[in-house]
């Protein structure tokens, strides 16, 4: 029985002492506070915006919601997803440029496609809009 302790014990702390390749360690108390209070004030900014009417034009407003939309995604994905480019080996990293290109080539496609289907069809009268179903 003493020949197998030994490498029992090897093997455990073998299991125990790599990583798996998880080099991001999860997030203190204080970096779960920065980002909840970066989320908090994220939030407010395009509520205040919005419902104060800071700007006249509502491209304006929408362009600096989106914006402050976008910045908030980043400071989720920083603080509470610890995503960076050290985690897994840079693959969670990888997976998500994949996906932003993905959804890029998608939407703009789409964008794409509707507008030459918009450009494209026979203009209707008001009159023919009234008789539609």
């Amino acid at each position: 029985m003493s020949s197998h302790a030994p490498v029992h014990e090897d093997a455990h702390e073998a299991h125990h002492g790599h990583s798996h390749g998880h080099e991001a360690g999860h997030g203190s108390l204080k970096s779960y506070m920065t980002g909840f209070v970066l989320s908090i004030i994220l939030t407010a900014i395009p509520f205040w915006l919005v419902m104060a009417g800071v700007f006249e034009s509502r491209a304006i407003t929408a362009v600096f919601v989106i914006a402050l939309g976008a910045v908030q995604m980043v400071v989720h994905m920083i603080y509470f997803l610890h995503m960076n480019t050290k985690s897994e080996g840079g693959w969670t990293m990888m997976a998500l440029i994949f996906t932003i290109v993905i959804v890029a080539i998608a939407l703009s496609g789409s964008f794409w496609v509707m507008h030459h289907l918009n450009t494209n069809m026979m203009p209707m009268s008001p009159e023919m809009m009234k008789n539609m179903p």
